[in-house]
C-alpha cells in the first residue's frame, strides 16, 4: 500500500513539475557586454506535445517557434526553429531548470558559446502559433531567376510558385552558389502586391513588391545579420 501511495504521489509531482512549465516567462540572458531580452511562451496542447515560441527585441525575432521542446521532471530544453541559427552556427539551444522559486534558469547555447539566463514566470502562455501559406496571384504563379552578391560571391536565385488549393502557395527555392542549396521555405505569403518568403532551417527571408507592369518582384534578402538588395524577374 505504501509502494501504492508512494508511486501515485510522485506522479503527481512530476504532472504538476511539467505543468508548471506552462506560460509566459520573461528575463533576460547574459551574454558578454550587454544583456538579452527574452520572452518565452510554452503550452502543453491536451495531448498533443508542447508547442512554444520565443521573442528576443534584441535581435528583432518576435515570436519565433521553438522546436526540439522537452520537459522531464523540472528540466526543459528547446532551440529556436530557424532565427538566430544558420549553417555555421547551427541552432540556437536553451537548457533550463524550474528552481524551487519557480524560475527558470540555465543556459542559452549557440556555436560552442553559452550564456546564463534567469526567467520568471509573468503570466499564462501566448504561443504565437505560426502562420500559414496564402495563395499567390495567377501572375505570380510560374518561374522567377534573380542575382545578388554576398560576401564577394555571387548568388544565383530560382523560385517557382504554384498555388496547392486550401493549403496556398508551394515554393521551390534554389539558391545557386559554390553549391546549389535547395532552400526549404516555411512560409510564403501575398498580401496585394506584398510577398513575404521564409525558411526557418536557412534563417532566409525575403520581401518585396510585385511590379505586374514591370515583370519584376523588387525586395530583399535578408539572412542572419546580411541584408541585399534581390530583384526577380519572370524567367524567360
Amino acid at each position: 500500500m505504501r509502494l501504492v501511495a508512494a508511486i501515485f504521489f510522485a506522479s503527481v509531482a512530476l504532472c504538476q513539475a511539467a505543468g508548471s512549465v506552462a506560460g509566459r516567462w520573461e528575463g533576460s540572458a547574459q551574454i558578454p557586454g550587454a544583456e538579452l531580452k527574452l520572452v518565452v511562451d510554452l503550452s502543453e496542447e491536451g495531448g498533443k506535445g508542447w508547442v512554444g515560441s520565443i521573442v528576443v527585441p534584441g535581435f528583432s525575432v518576435k515570436g519565433a517557434p521553438l522546436t526540439d521542446i522537452a520537459v522531464k521532471d523540472s528540466e526543459l530544453s528547446f532551440a529556436i526553429k530557424g532565427a538566430l541559427g544558420n549553417e555555421r552556427v547551427g541552432l540556437a539551444k536553451f537548457k533550463a531548470h524550474l528552481s524551487g522559486d519557480g524560475h527558470l534558469a540555465g543556459d542559452f547555447m549557440q556555436g560552442g558559446n553559452s550564456a546564463p539566463f534567469v526567467l520568471e514566470k509573468t503570466g499564462p502562455p501566448q504561443v504565437e502559433l505560426p502562420p500559414r501559406n496564402t495563395a499567390v496571384s495567377q501572375e505570380l504563379e510560374g518561374e522567377w531567376k534573380g542575382d545578388y552578391e554576398l560576401m564577394g560571391y555571387a548568388r544565383h536565385i530560382t523560385m517557382k510558385f504554384a498555388n496547392r488549393g486550401a493549403d496556398g502557395a508551394a515554393l521551390e527555392f534554389v539558391i545557386v552558389g559554390k553549391k546549389t542549396n535547395n532552400v526549404p521555405v516555411s512560409l510564403v505569403t501575398q498580401e496585394g502586391d506584398f510577398l513575404s518568403i521564409k525558411s526557418d532551417d536557412f534563417g532566409i527571408t525575403y520581401e518585396g513588391r510585385f511590379r505586374k507592369e514591370a515583370g519584376e518582384i523588387n525586395g530583399t534578402l535578408v539572412q542572419g545579420p546580411f541584408e541585399v538588395p534581390l530583384v526577380m524577374r519572370r524567367a524567360q
